[in-house]
């Protein structure tokens, strides 16, 4: 069991703060990668923090459980909390997210969905993203974005 299972436990409903990372895996074409996630809206991979983990190891992790890819490296992008990141999940869990950001485009192996996760993996140009993303994945995508133009 989980962190956050074993969390939700004892707090039930009320209001965290969970730390977690997110990836912008880029592919040779800088097209990113996405997941169609059971609700069919499309996402990053990532996922919440466990005890003893750092975002870094987090961001390995996810993108392993979540793709079958395995990093060689990763750029770090931004971290993001405060008001902006509060999430209500439809089960009523409420937390308010911080959530470190890492750009990967070293990488091996192949790319495999995790079917309790996704539905399907697939890159995408980064203007020609699916409009069925929830507000918090495209945060992330339009701050990575921003960042990214102004580093380039």
């Amino acid at each position: 069991m989980d962190y956050v299972t074993k969390l939700r436990e004892k707090v039930g409903h009320d209001v965290l703060i969970l730390n977690g990372s997110v990836a912008f895996i880029l592919n040779e074409q800088k097209e990113v990668l996405l997941q169609q996630r059971p609700d069919e809206t499309w996402g990053l991979p990532g996922g919440l923090m466990e005890l003893g983990e750092s975002f870094e190891e987090t961001v390995v992790r996810e993108v392993r459980e979540e793709t079958n890819l395995i990093v060689n490296a990763y750029d770090f992008v931004d971290i993001l909390s405060g008001k902006d990141f509060f999430v209500r999940l439809d089960n009523g869990d409420r937390y308010y997210s911080v959530t470190a950001l890492y750009a990967i485009n070293d990488f091996e192996g192949e790319l495999k969905n995790h079917s309790d996760e996704s539905l399907t993996l697939q890159y995408f140009p980064l203007n020609q993203v699916p409009e069925k993303m929830n507000k918090r994945w495209r945060q992330f995508l339009n701050i990575f974005i921003e960042n990214s133009l102004r580093t380039n």
